[in-house]
């Protein structure tokens, strides 16, 4: 008889010596059913490291902020696309007289962010008010001369020769365009010949504001595109200028490059022009749609907070139209979205310029 089957002695056993306990049975392991496999966590999605110069939103909007809101003090108000309230801009009153210009360049060293369509449509929304508004296109390009169907190789006569001849006058060379009260002084290539010519000069920087001198009595506002550099004719540009306006592309690549816009107006302002003032900064190209373009844009408000001008331009497809036809969004689409948009911001632009 095998001793384990004793009772009592089971404990035992497997302390006997030579002794092996017998091998317990094996229990079947249940399979669970089968499951997809789950996705894995997406990582936190982090900014660029340069984007850690701006400061940070500290709120976000709700659905009740976004709503419109009663003031007991005023109209009804709502949250714009900067994530202030829309003041309640008067519409502008005709000028009872004319001149002397407010002077305003559009500039941004870094291209494609908007500073002629802004230009050109910004001019057309303030010749609407009825004041008088020369565009000065100040860029080799020519690109405001074609938005306002001019082809520049045609030109005999441009601002280039109103630089560097002093027989010429500006009646010469100044152009009426399609838009009632809006004239325009073209450009085209042969202004990149400036830009090294001008290097010779005595007092190069002040150029364009001795041409600019017996004009500026004539006109309500005068508009000057810049070319996407910050070389010499950007520097006349800004000494010739009373403020500027910095049309931004809600888009990082652009965002990093106003820093040295902003330090090169401040160099501007200590040494060859202290009355230049920053008018504000535009948000362009917008697109409320994508994360991207709101953070950016919240980053812009949170370092410059009332200069961000409270308009925002948004993409359309309306633009790119308007430059073939030749004719501003006030006069190609005067009921869209878009010709509002700049209505709104020549409302803003004459109120931060009562001079205009």
């Amino acid at each position: 008889m095998n001793e384990s089957t004793f009772p009592g002695t089971e404990h035992v056993m497997g302390h006997l010596p030579g002794h092996v306990p017998a091998p317990e049975p094996v229990q079947p392991i249940s399979t669970p059913p089968s499951e997809p496999p789950r996705p894995a966590p997406a990582p936190a999605r982090a900014l660029p490291d340069n984007y850690a110069e701006m400061p940070k939103p500290t709120a976000k909007l709700t659905a009740e902020d976004l709503a419109p809101v009663n003031d007991a003090n005023g109209p009804r108000h709502r949250i714009g696309p900067t994530g202030r309230p829309l003041p309640d801009l008067p519409t502008p009153q005709p000028p009872t007289k004319t001149g002397p210009a407010q002077v305003i360049a559009m500039c941004n060293q870094k291209g494609g962010v908007g500073k002629t369509t802004t230009t050109i449509n910004l001019g057309a929304a303030i010749a609407e008010t009825g004041r008088k508004v020369l565009l000065i296109d100040f860029d080799p390009q020519g690109s405001a001369s074609i938005g306002l169907g001019v082809q520049p190789h045609d030109l005999e006569l441009s601002v280039y020769n109103l630089l560097m001849q002093r027989d010429i006058t500006p009646d010469e060379v100044i152009q009426p365009t399609r838009v009632e009260n809006l004239d325009l002084l073209p450009a085209n290539i042969d202004l990149s010949a400036a830009e090294v010519q001008l290097v010779q000069e005595v007092a190069r920087e002040y150029t364009l504001q001795r041409v600019l001198d017996p004009i500026i009595p004539l006109y309500d506002v005068i508009l000057i595109d810049c070319a996407p550099s910050l070389g010499l004719l950007t520097v006349n540009a800004l000494t010739a200028s009373n403020g500027i306006v910095v049309p931004l592309e809600c888009e990082f690549f652009a965002l990093r490059g106003l820093a040295m816009l902003t330090d090169t107006i401040a160099k501007v302002q200590d040494r060859l022009n202290p009355k230049l003032e920053i008018v504000g900064i535009l948000g362009t190209m917008f697109d409320g749609r994508t994360t991207h373009a709101r953070e950016v844009l919240d980053r812009v408000v949170q370092a410059f907070d009332e200069r961000v001008f409270h308009t925002v331009i948004r993409r359309t497809v309306k633009f790119p139209e308007t430059t073939v036809v030749g004719e501003p969004i006030t006069t190609y689409a005067p009921s869209s979205q878009a010709a509002t948009q700049y209505r709104d911001l020549a409302k803003e632009v004459l109120a931060r310029c009562p001079a205009g």
